[in-house]
């Protein structure tokens, strides 16, 4: 029978695995757990339990859902012939917070990289040449990060979509709203330099 203390160790890795956690991170929240068995531990195992059984991909975004098509490709509403692309399921939530978008998405499921080794056949950019025709897609809104990964996955998007006649942008780059320059990198305001607009200025 195992000791209980190493059932406890192996929680606490378990927990040290997640993003943004490390060993004495993952001690702590694993002892606050104990401490409260019944009001926190518990619920969260039940939580857990239920989400690994229902949790699956959309068979046609990727996003996270919990039957083979989510509530936004299900919606005939987001049918606006939009399709915004994302790294990853936890952009595309950012961008519903935002409440900005009423289209639909598409989860690549990361960005190129030679360094870690994803090349095109990792990402879903096939599905998404596929979508484009399928759904009558007027336009692809490129939300991919401002790096050189992001930007090559762009790129090599462009190209792959490029036959089919489809409206192309990307998100614009720069000064975030209330920012100031003083407070910005190098890197932020080149950007919003070159994605400068015409100033009108009301009388």
């Amino acid at each position: 029978m195992a000791d209980a203390r190493d059932e406890i160790d192996a929680l606490i890795s378990q927990f040290a695995r997640l993003p943004g956690l490390g060993p004495r991170s993952a001690r702590r929240m694993v002892l606050h757990l104990l401490q409260r068995r019944d009001t926190t531990l518990r619920p969260l195992v039940v939580a857990l339990d239920r989400v690994a059984q229902t949790a699956q991909l959309c068979t046609q975004c990727g996003n996270i859902a919990t039957a083979p098509i989510c509530d936004i490709c299900a919606d005939p509403k987001r049918a606006t012939g939009e399709i915004c692309v994302v790294e990853d399921v936890a952009d595309l939530w950012a961008m519903e917070r935002g409440q900005a978008f009423s289209g639909r998405y598409h989860v690549l499921g990361g960005t190129l990289s030679a360094l870690d080794s994803v090349g095109p056949e990792d990402l879903s950019i096939p599905q998404l040449v596929d979508r484009i025709a399928s759904e009558n897609i007027r336009e692809v809104i490129l939300a991919l990060g401002a790096t050189v990964d992001g930007q090559t996955t762009a790129h090599y998007i462009a190209e792959a979509v490029e036959q089919t006649g489809v409206t192309l942008s990307a998100l614009a780059q720069g000064v975030p709203v209330g920012g100031e320059l003083d407070f910005l990198d190098d890197g932020t305001i080149g950007a919003a330099l070159r994605s400068r607009r015409a100033f009108l200025h009301a009388l």
